[in-house]
């Protein structure tokens, strides 16, 4: 979910504008209907009870923008507040953009979905030669490759040092787990994959594309292409985490300078606006003179809006929440499917260090909404969005969406704890390591990752990822050979095992590490590294 820079970022960092149909200026706020009269005091309980410090929100509905604002603070202790123009990373909602931006191509013939990958990028390998043979365009943007959930995130999440490419040729050491257009597994590191075949095509760097193909004449002039693009001067909000899971804190603004196609557009409600009226506009830009223009085709939408991966229907984890279960649930190309209320939803959410967001829309009711928060709780930008969803699909019953989604806050929570608790009754806590600390120094090595490099400093064991800054951890001692990483950025709330194996003479030959807490982000994929000892 990240950029690129280079020459373009003073560019596109001034929001220039390109050729093509501009829509009009962002209409007036619509009088507010009936049924969100109370939806000021609402956002108060939302912001209170998930403790975050900020959220836009906007509803557009039979092509008007019926609300567009923001509600608490940019940044935690700071005056400055939220408004409709607030810039928050959007994360994976930029999937839409990158999937939209390969149907832009196909409609002027450049490509076909149906073309094999490395019919544009003929260097591109998975870890199966077949997948690697049979891997079409459309492949890249359902989910459904193979590869585990965020499999391979770790090569650009947090902030890598790899370029995009490199991230992608790196993809034929990541593991594939489960069978090719098999089962939904969600993954990020193929979006980047469909970022480079839209710039092979295209011949333009993605951040020129996006700019003239979708920010210049949509009118989102206050869109970044990521972090690397934001000016001093930018509306922008700063990202909150709770270090630890219990104390809020800003997060550091971080980019993906290496896989942008998956994530990493700024934006705002009034300027995501724009792209919620093109999409419940069939991909048609309403336009004043000549008319309208069309930035993609009505198959590209039909398309990315049928399901190409069904998804199993979870129970809801509590009973507060049976009304929000849907009847179906799958992926098309960039966007979720499911139903509500006898509707079908197409829908989409981020997630960020620090700011998590949810774009939905109801095809049928020209309703969208748009929802950005700076803080990582999901249960947020749900509960808002089922209440704005309820005003027009069920106007007549109020579900107490704060509550419900608390109460599936407070029991992941809980489970958490539990887990946490079942790991410290089943520790060995006399046990000792096999061997002196000093023989655990040295440099690990994974074939998809790269090195791992361990060190003793101060006494202590210190283990350093070496293309992410922001992972490096401290070892304490868990029983036998197993250790616990505690990485210094405690935002990261992503603390792991690592267990050392050893050979018959009683010398380590790899590293194998997982995730200690079940609420780690899953972009943490701790789980896929198999670190050999080299040196």
């Amino acid at each position: 979910m990240r950029g690129m820079s280079g020459l373009l970022g003073p560019l596109l960092g001034v929001g220039l504008m390109c050729a093509g149909l501009v829509q009009p200026a962002q209409a007036q706020e619509a009088p507010v209907p009936a049924q969100l009269q109370d939806f000021d005091a609402y956002m108060a309980r939302v912001l209170a009870q998930f403790d975050v410090p900020g959220v836009a929100v906007a509803v557009v509905k039979d092509g008007k923008v019926v609300l567009a604002r923001g509600y608490g603070v940019r940044e935690l202790g700071k005056p400055d507040k939220v408004d409709a123009d607030t810039l928050f990373a959007i994360a994976s909602n930029t999937k839409a953009f990158t999937a939209a931006s390969l149907w832009m191509l196909a409609d002027e013939g450049k490509l076909s979905m149906d073309d094999r990958v490395i019919d544009h990028l003929p260097w591109f390998r998975m870890s199966d030669p077949y997948v690697t043979h049979d891997m079409r365009i459309r492949d890249l943007l359902s989910h459904r490759s193979g590869l585990s959930l965020g499999a391979g995130d770790l090569l650009y999440w947090p902030t890598t040092g790899y370029s995009n490419k490199e991230v992608a040729q790196r993809l034929k050491d990541v593991p594939i787990k489960g069978g090719f257009r098999y089962q939904y597994a969600y993954d990020n590191i193929l979006f980047g994959v469909a970022q480079l075949v839209i710039e092979e095509v295209s011949g333009q760097g993605y951040p020129e594309f996006l700019q003239q193909r979708f920010f210049g004449p949509l009118g989102m002039a206050h869109t970044r292409y990521n972090a690397d693009f934001l000016t001093p001067d930018d509306n922008v909000a700063t990202g909150h985490a709770k270090a630890d899971s219990t104390r809020l804190q800003p997060a550091p603004r971080m980019t993906w300078s290496n896989v942008g196609g998956a994530g990493g557009i700024y934006s705002s409600v009034n300027d995501l606006s724009r792209w919620v009226r093109v999409q419940l506009d069939g991909g048609v830009i309403s336009g004043e003179g000549e008319g309208a223009q069309r930035l993609f085709s009505a198959k590209a939408q039909k398309d990315m809006w049928t399901m190409l991966t069904p998804i199993p229907v979870a129970e809801p984890s509590v009973p507060e929440l049976a009304r929000a279960k849907p009847n179906f649930a799958g992926y098309g190309e960039g966007w979720m499917l499911s139903d509500y209320r006898g509707n079908k939803l197409v829908w989409h959410t981020g997630g960020w260090p620090g700011m998590v967001s949810r774009i939905t829309l109801v095809p049928e009711q020209k309703l969208g909404v748009i929802v950005l928060t700076n803080q990582e709780v999901g249960a947020a930008f749900n509960a808002v969005t089922m209440r704005a969803l309820d005003a027009w699909l069920s106007p007549g019953e109020a579900t107490d969406w704060v509550a419900a989604y608390g109460k599936a806050v407070a029991k992941s929570q809980a489970e958490a704890d539990d887990s946490w608790k079942k790991h410290q009754a089943e520790r060995d806590a006399k046990s000792k390591p096999s061997l002196p600390l000093a023989d655990y120094v040295g440099t690990y090595r994974d074939a998809w990752y790269g090195d791992v490099g361990i060190t003793r400093e101060n006494g202590k064991l210190v283990v350093r990822f070496s293309k992410t800054a922001d992972l490096v951890g401290e070892l304490s001692h868990w029983q036998h050979d197993t250790f616990v990483i505690r990485w210094r950025e405690r935002w990261l709330n992503a603390d792991a095992f690592i267990n050392f194996a050893l050979d018959a003479d009683g010398r380590i030959v790899n590293a194998t590490m997982k995730p200690i807490s079940p609420l780690t982000d899953f972009s943490f994929d701790f789980q896929d590294l198999d670190l050999k000892r080299v040196q």
